[in-house]
């Protein structure tokens, strides 16, 4: 695609009607400015949609018109060709002070850039909408108008697509705050439909686009396979030394253990935002998100389907670490103590005591009290609560448009309320066979067969990943 061929679009409206949102989700850029004022934007900026280095659409972001009245006066004057119109006006005001929104507005025009016109549909139209509209319908560019239905007050709407429809080839509405990802695409389809000149090189576009949504669908799968791997593979060993309490130590590698997969799923996380250009802004997420919950706390282990009664066996083994196995060596072996024992030990349990526990006896052999090891993780229930959770943030990154600025949030509906699990509860048979094999092959160290049980969950985790991106 050379740079003629790359498809150009104006981004045209009134002051504060939408203009840099819509620019900063069709483009996913969190650079653009977007203030709460009006007439922010004075200049135009072009903001190009580059994948793998190859730029494949551009949207430039417009100043509001200035002088909208004067300057249709002087277009109904305009006695030339045209197709000239818009650089004879550029020519003739280029000196003037009063009209250099204008010049600005209508430069990408001049040299053939496609325009879309936004408006705030919660407001009535206006006189000075008619006026804007008309200038666009005499620069003779093809132009579709978007509705930038900012709040849930659609009684101006009617009004505004009847107007619409006298004035521009498609009408969309629009919101950029939350458009996902197939309501982006249907935009782009909508503007092949206003100029057959641009159907070739905007169905590229599209392709690229699907092309690049499934890279991300891969690269946050891969993330999420490195997060589970490397937390069931993380173990800490302690040594106790004269005098020194064995609970303690117990205590303070779980607390490190618990720090250090947090610290994994934070980093995981920040990878799946990545995946999805949002560089610069946190999302905000819906005030009821099991996310704002610690991994380890209670409310999360029961939303994400265990019973509270389930929460304190599973969250208690090796005192929270989240079913992590805690093991006694002696004489450098490593005995799995806990799966014989179970549940017996919790944190905080009277059950058996830190001092206790270092002195048990296990199949007739005297365990000593030189080491204490923390993990791995030895429950299944906690491989679902890293995925769950993955798949929660990934849902929340997915539908987080670029133009939001605020900590307004729809929430996903799974967070409102509807889903009182995770999405792995919802799973079949199948895919809970699946995620079984491989926590088995990874927690049992089968070399043998952890390539074919890692292929077959990185193929569902993506098919999961795509069922939620198509919603």
């Amino acid at each position: 695609m050379t740079d003629q061929e790359v498809p150009e679009f104006a981004i045209i409206g009134h002051p504060n009607e939408g203009k840099s949102s819509v620019v900063s989700t069709l483009s996913e850029d969190d650079t653009v400015r977007i203030g709460p004022f009006p007439g922010e934007t004075t200049v135009c900026q072009t903001f190009p949609v580059v994948v793998d280095g190859k730029e494949i659409i551009r949207f430039v972001d417009t100043p509001g018109f200035q002088n909208p009245r004067q300057t249709l006066a002087w277009m109904q004057r305009y006695k030339g060709p045209g197709h000239g119109i818009v650089d004879a006006f550029i020519e003739a005001h280029k000196d003037h002070l009063d009209f250099m929104d204008e010049c600005e507005l209508l430069s990408p025009i001049a040299r053939g850039a496609g325009i879309i016109y936004v408006v705030d549909g919660s407001r009535p139209l206006r006189k000075v909408d008619r006026i804007e509209m008309e200038i666009l319908r005499l620069t003779a560019r093809p132009r579709m108008a978007i509705i930038n239905a900012k709040e849930s007050d659609t009684q101006y709407l009617d009004a505004w697509k009847m107007e619409f429809r006298r004035q521009f080839n498609a009408i969309r509405q629009f919101n950029a705050h939350h458009a996902t990802y197939a309501e982006r695409l249907e935009l782009l389809e909508s503007l092949k439909r206003v100029d057959q000149d641009w159907q070739p090189a905007l169905n590229i576009v599209i392709d690229v686009f699907k092309q690049e949504w499934d890279h991300r669908i891969e690269g946050t799968a891969r993330i999420i396979m490195q997060l589970i791997e490397a937390t069931l593979g993380l173990t800490l060993t302690g040594s106790i030394k004269k005098n020194k309490d064995a609970q303690k130590v117990r205590k303070e590698l779980e607390e490190k253990h618990r720090s250090k997969i947090e610290a994994m799923e934070k980093k995981a996380h920040a990878g799946i935002k990545k995946c999805f250009k949002h560089n610069i802004f946190n999302l905000t997420l819906p005030p009821n998100s099991i996310l704002h919950e610690n991994l380890f706390s209670q409310d999360t282990w029961r939303f994400l389907g265990l019973k509270p009664g389930e929460v304190v066996l599973a969250a208690g083994v090796a005192g929270g670490a989240a079913g992590a196995a805690l093991d006694v060596a002696a004489a450098g072996l490593t005995f799995g103590v806990f799966s014989t024992i179970g549940g017996l030990v919790g944190a905080g349990s009277a059950a058996i005591s830190g001092r206790r526990m270092a002195n048990l006896s296990f199949k007739g052999v005297k365990l000593g009290r030189d080491q204490i090891q923390v993990g791995p993780p030895s429950s299944i229930q906690f491989f679902y609560v890293l995925l769950d959770r993955a798949l929660i943030y990934f849902a929340s990154v997915i539908n987080w448009a670029h133009g939001r600025r605020d900590g307004d949030q729809r929430g996903d509906p799974d967070m409102a309320g509807r889903l009182k699990k995770g999405y792995t509860a919802f799973w079949s048979a199948r895919d809970k066979k699946i995620c079984k094999t491989y926590f088995d092959v990874i927690t049992q160290k089968k070399s043998k067969q952890r390539e074919a049980a890692a292929n077959a969950l990185h193929s569902l985790l993506k098919n999961k990943l795509d069922q939620l991106s198509d919603r």
